[in-house]
């Protein structure tokens, strides 16, 4: 089977994930872009709300997107494809999903823009994420210290996408 890589790209709302996943996926032959949103769209009724602090079925939910999210990235990786995993992923999060796909050696890049480049990105996007109440500082703050500093870490606050693209690519993975 060709080989293959694994990228799992995790940051807060607005950190450029989406975009950023999409660009390196194109570099590959064979690639395969999986987004956690996608799981958490296919629920019809009953999904719960995601916000700064979960309930019980919103962690429920949560914990269930990602794993079938890591069973789609496993699919795809064993197929031959160099997969780009993109979710916000922090704290104990990161360290299950790293754990789920430990035996594929996943590359992890944490996207950790400061907040005033999230909150002006958020703005700029149609999907806005940060409400009153749950501005970008909530998810910096917990990325910052809950998040075990695994992998590469790059203030994208100043870099475009390419420049972005080009330090995981020219990151050397161990």
């Amino acid at each position: 089977r060709a080989m293959s890589a694994l990228y799992v790209i995790t940051g807060a709302m607005a950190a450029g994930k989406s975009t950023v996943a999409k660009a390196l996926v194109q570099r590959f032959d064979k690639s395969a872009h999986v987004g956690g949103d996608a799981f958490l769209r296919m629920i019809v009724k009953g999904a719960a709300v995601m916000g700064p602090v979960l309930d019980t079925e919103a962690r429920a939910q949560l914990t269930l997107r990602q794993e079938i999210a890591a069973d789609v990235v496993r699919r795809y990786h064993d197929a031959g494809f160099t997969v780009v995993y993109q979710d916000i992923l922090i704290g104990q999060d990161l360290i299950a999903a790293v754990g789920r796909l430990a035996d594929l050696a996943p590359r992890v890049v944490v996207l950790a823009p400061d907040p005033q480049t999230l909150a002006k990105r958020d703005a700029a996007r149609a999907k806005t994420g940060y409400v009153p109440g749950f501005p970008p500082e909530v998810l910096s703050t917990a990325l910052a210290n809950e998040t075990p500093r695994i992998g590469l870490w790059l203030d994208t606050s100043h870099l475009d996408v390419e420049e972005t693209v080009a330090a995981i690519l020219g990151h050397s993975w161990a």
